[in-house]
């Protein structure tokens, strides 16, 4: 697994999916300076790597989830990923909304999952781990059982560590933000000295300001 962090780091950093600017931060749609930004969607756009992160996700649901009857993805960022994996694995396929359509049926969960199914969630990105908890949690009012959620990369923050620990949500992650990190001093992407304010802002991102 190591071995396919790393890769896959290196694979994100190279189509810029994952861009590192300590000096220049990113602001994120929760108002939180981050030194780093990451848009695993960008992977859509070539076609050798689509498939990689495809079959890495398909290996991985056999391999740690194999009795699943469905999965789902999380939108919006999975739903293209998720479905691709779905069709790959030859199982049913629904996304799930982050708020309900206000108008028609009002749909949170878009296709048809069949109380008792064993879903696994795929999603694009873990930061909080929120977004991704109440997808779980809507399958789970359908009356299906969520066995396990497989995600193209997670920050690995704390609250998002406790938070699926909390729901008894097993996560598998195909990279992180150590592996990104080492990927990215090794190509000099990154200095070293850029380390100490890199992973002082993993450890504390709602004050970390840049200064």
């Amino acid at each position: 697994m190591k071995a396919l962090e790393r890769l896959f780091a290196d694979k994100l950093l190279k189509v810029k999916a994952i861009k590192i600017q300590p000096a220049n931060p990113f602001t994120w749609a929760s108002g939180w300076k981050s030194p780093i930004y990451c848009d695993n969607r960008k992977t859509l756009s070539y076609p050798a790597l689509r498939n990689f992160v495809k079959l890495e996700i398909c290996r991985t649901i056999l391999e740690k989830f194999g009795d699943a009857d469905a999965i789902a993805g999380v939108a919006t960022g999975a739903i293209a990923q998720g479905a691709l994996v779905a069709e790959e694995l030859n199982l049913p396929f629904v996304y799930v909304r982050s708020s309900p359509k206000d108008h028609g049926l009002e749909n949170l969960i878009e296709g048809e999952l069949r109380p008792g199914m064993k879903v696994v969630v795929v999603e694009d990105l873990i930061s909080t781990g929120g977004s991704s908890l109440k997808a779980v949690e809507a399958i789970r009012r359908d009356g299906c059982e969520v066995i396990g959620m497989v995600a193209s990369f997670t920050y690995g923050f704390d609250v998002s560590v406790e938070a699926f620990k909390k729901a008894k949500v097993e996560l598998v992650t195909l990279t992180n933000y150590n592996a990104v990190l080492e990927a990215a001093l090794k190509t000099d992407y990154i200095a070293e000295e850029d380390i100490p304010i890199l992973q002082a802002w993993r450890e504390d991102p709602s004050h970390w300001t840049g200064k």
